[in-house]
């Protein structure tokens, strides 16, 4: 069998579609409603976290962040829109001044940023700011 100039565009669009259904989507609702229980070891309160993040970041490839929490031991920060969620877990001891943390994260388009905080108390903080993304960083 002859393969056509034709026949070779339909199998390269074919395979196109597979690979395109085999990326993998954005994270779902529920895989980080999972990630946030596992850490805090159920749903914590909202409030006493703080997120610094632009209300609108140029380019998603690197957007500057900072959390901090008053008295925290650890900070889980997620990015819910990523394909991977996690973005990062800051640990901090006696020795720290305080409980505060900054980097640069991907973000693949608009989206929540949720930061967890442990106390040193025992309880779990969290707190969830959008940031807009006019670049995708994941791909977009």
């Amino acid at each position: 069998m002859e393969m056509t100039r034709r026949d070779m565009f339909a199998l390269a669009a074919g395979l196109a579609a597979v690979g395109l259904i085999q990326m993998p989507a954005n994270a779902s609702e529920d895989a980080v409603e999972a990630a946030i229980k596992k850490f805090a070891g159920g749903m914590p309160e909202t409030g006493g976290v703080e997120i610094g993040a632009p209300e609108i970041a140029e380019n998603g490839n690197t957007v500057p962040i900072e959390v901090a929490a008053a008295g925290a031991t650890s900070i889980m920060v997620l990015a819910a829109g990523n394909p991977s969620p996690g973005v990062g877990t800051f640990h901090f001891t006696e020795m720290c001044a305080e409980s505060r943390a900054s980097t640069r994260i991907r973000l693949a388009g608009t989206q929540d940023i949720v930061a967890v905080a442990k106390m040193a108390d025992g309880s779990t903080k969290m707190a969830r700011r959008e940031v807009k993304v006019t670049i995708g960083g994941c791909g977009g």
